[in-house]
């Protein structure tokens, strides 16, 4: 190719890549289902993009180390530490039982649906084991499904993806070299493999630890040095044997969410960006290389072998992998309709499938097409299915609020207990040691330690948080977290009014309104409580007791909706009526300040804030919250 053909190509694939995950996203559908089309349709109708060519014999090497660093960042999102019980349990099985019962079963099917040989079959197979975080994730997010269940599929698709692309390079080096060896040299050499990529993961996590932790790297270099180490170490690992590389990075990446010493604020924005752009290029490049050509004489067979996948090997799996847990029908039934096929499947197959073709091995040229429409057809059928089947089943998690609380003050910490009472599913965060430890001593689910991270994009989704109410004792704090988050989709930020004017602080944005009026700051909100006020609740309906504020009213649906939210001081006040109140019920008869909560709150719970009793002080942080009837 020509150097303007050069330019061309790798122009248009990062053109397309982004474009295809922008129409996705408007779409609000998996980036796959347009990114696999657009590239099949790029490499078939240009001369340009066809990266196989583009790049020569660097396009494996850079695929393999596209797709490590993608395992890397899955890897962030795994902690151990929620890894438990018979979530830990399912998941093991599901890895080991997918990929000793998922390789035979495909290739056992794709030998005669396909007319491939035993060997092409045999790849096949195990190509096809694998599932990946890039398609499972955004299916998940749609769907929403019971936090165990998310959590276990998470897991499995970033682990099987490891196993898949060891045991892959395993098949393809036995098929290239024609090795007559039994299991058990197959066996042993499956488990170097693993060591190898176990020993990477060891190093990468303890030069992580001494750049991040002890030499503490600032934001900009801590993000580019987690970059660095995780295409060194995995390019290393596979320069000794192919795809070992996947298990390190996948071991970093556990390894930083997980260990106490690395709770610091990794996750950059610029390194999620850099693995969008990752995913949507390596989707595009693949299915370019793609030909109707080759695709055509194996379409039906093709989703014939769908068929054999979708309803008997991953129904087997997932029956086998849950038996004698606790978990309920729907959950098991849920596991068994859940296994698209994603950017390893694809990645390993556009490695091997020419080389084997080239080595004589029969059928080996229908490799990467089958899979190509395996990876199409999962992902389209489990995106489309997934939300009502989970419906049917039961294992939607109910559409209640699930605010995040930002502060670790002790009035702060019974409104999150009133707010559990209530029936919602509250997350609390703090920065301070003795702050967190009292916020997991008083029982409540403690958010991780980056807020930024838990607070919006993927952290947020993965938390399925809500709305996000800064509460701290420091207005210039709760300011500037409102500012940052203003332009975060899909959930609102409140924080409480200022206690005084914010002459230097950032200002609030569209969306960040101030919690409770003018009148409820966060000193006269803690003076309150620590002077005996109760944080309570009690049914909507009838006036406001004499001396209570409206804090928030929770709907019959498990809604939160806060009262006072406003932009700005001055707008109003605390009011159960149709209007801006006050603290009686008509509309408009002023108050403490804030907009009320408008509209009709006569259904639900209201959270309410009590007078302090004429009384001698109550001890600091003990509980008063309540239901009355």
């Amino acid at each position: 190719m020509t150097t303007q053909q050069i330019f061309v190509g790798l122009g248009l694939i990062v053109v397309l890549a982004v474009g295809g995950q922008v129409l996705a996203a408007r779409l609000r559908i998996p980036a796959i289902i347009v990114l696999l089309p657009l590239g099949f349709a790029a490499g078939a109708i240009t001369d340009t993009v066809h990266p196989d060519q583009l790049l020569g014999d660097a396009y494996p090497p850079l695929v393999s180390l596209a797709v490590a660093v993608i395992l890397y960042d899955a890897g962030l999102g795994l902690d151990l530490r929620r890894l438990s019980g018979d979530t830990r349990r399912v998941v093991h099985r599901l890895v080991w039982f997918g990929a000793l019962l998922t390789a035979p079963v495909a290739a056992f099917a794709a030998a005669p649906l396909l007319g491939l040989s035993a060997q092409a079959a045999a790849m096949l197979g195990t190509i096809l084991i694998v599932s990946g975080p890039t398609v499972v994730g955004p299916v998940l997010n749609f769907v929403r499904p019971e936090e165990r269940l998310q959590r276990i599929l998470l897991w499995e698709g970033s682990l099987i993806d490891a196993v898949g692309g060891i045991a892959g390079a395993l098949v393809f080096h036995a098929l290239i070299n024609d090795r007559k060896h039994g299991l058990g040299h197959g066996v042993l050499q499956f488990l170097g493999s693993v060591g190898i990529g176990l020993l990477g993961g060891a190093a990468g996590v303890a030069l992580l630890w001494w750049l991040l932790v002890r030499v503490r790297l600032g934001e900009i270099l801590g993000t580019t040095v987690q970059l660095a180490a995780v295409i060194g170490i995995a390019a290393g690992c596979d320069a000794v044997r192919d795809d070992t590389g996947l298990i390190a990075a996948i071991v970093m990446g556990v390894a930083v969410a997980t260990l106490p010493a690395f709770e610091l604020a990794l996750r950059r924005p610029f390194f999620e960006s850099l693995v969008s752009l990752a995913v949507g290029v390596l989707f595009i490049s693949i299915s370019a290389t793609v030909t109707w050509a080759s695709l055509r004489p194996v379409l039906l067979p093709a989703l014939g072998l769908v068929a054999v996948l979708v309803l008997a090997a991953r129904p087997l799996v997932a029956a086998l992998s849950t038996f004698g847990t606790g978990l309920s029908p729907g959950e098991r039934a849920f596991l068994g309709w859940m296994a698209p096929r994603g950017i390893v499947a694809a990645s390993t197959a556009a490695t091997f499938s020419a080389q084997l073709a080239a080595a004589g091995i029969g059928g080996a040229n229908r490799i990467l097409p089958a899979t190509f429409l395996v990876i199409v057809a999962t992902v389209t059928l489990y995106g489309l299915t997934a939300a009502p089947v989970a419906r049917r089943l039961g294992v939607v998690r109910p559409a209640r609020s699930r605010p995040l609380l930002v502060g670790g003050d002790p009035w702060v910490l019974e409104l999150g207990r009133v707010l559990d009472s209530a029936g919602l599913d509250t997350l609390v965060w703090a920065g301070r040691t003795a702050e967190r430890e009292r916020i997991d001593a008083a029982g409540l689910e403690l958010a991780g330690s980056d807020l930024l991270d838990c607070a919006s994009g993927e952290g947020a989704e993965r938390e399925s948080v809500t709305a996000v109410y800064l509460l701290t004792a420091d207005d210039d704090f709760n300011a500037l977290v409102s500012a940052l988050l203003q332009d975060d989709e899909g959930r609102s930020v409140h924080r409480l009014a200022p206690a005084e004017s914010l002459e230097h602080g950032a200002p609030a944005g569209p969306g960040s309104g101030l919690l409770f009026g003018t009148g409820l700051t966060g000193p006269v909100l803690a003076g309150r409580f620590r002077d005996g006020a109760a944080i309570s609740a009690r049914p909507a309906g009838g006036p406001l007791p004499p001396g209570y504020d409206l804090l928030f009213t929770v709907g019959p649906g498990g809604r939160l909706r806060p009262a006072g939210t406003g932009t700005g001081p001055g707008a109003g006040g605390t009011g159960t009526g149709p209007g801006a109140g006050g603290t009686g019920t008509g509309p408009g008869a002023g108050g403490t300040g804030g907009t009320g909560m408008g509209g009709d709150v006569r259904n639900g719970t209201l959270i309410l804030l009590g007078p302090a009793p004429a009384v001698a002080r109550r001890p600091e942080g003990r509980g008063r919250g309540t239901i009355e009837g």
